[in-house]
């Protein structure tokens, strides 16, 4: 029965915890990466992404300003 009560002892380096300053900068660390993945969920190209909104806003921008100049709708180019 003496052998089996040795495996139930740990070892005083696994029973140490961090300070709470090393915790704290671990949990931050470990929001920031939920946050980093949360946000690209999903997205596979982030850079495909922002392309395709720049290019989005950059065209309302350019219908805005065309409204305001003639008032006269605009031809759009689509191609197949």
């Amino acid at each position: 029965m003496g052998l089996c009560s040795s495996c139930f002892k740990g070892s005083t380096e696994e029973l140490l915890t961090p300070d709470a300053e090393v915790r704290r900068q671990q949990q931050r660390e470990a929001a920031e990466r939920r946050r980093i993945e949360q946000e690209s969920r999903g997205i596979k190209d982030l850079d495909k992404l922002r392309r395709q909104q720049q290019r989005a806003a950059e065209q309302e921008r350019r219908e805005q300003e065309a409204s305001r100049m003639g008032g006269q709708p605009t031809l759009k180019w689509q191609q197949d």
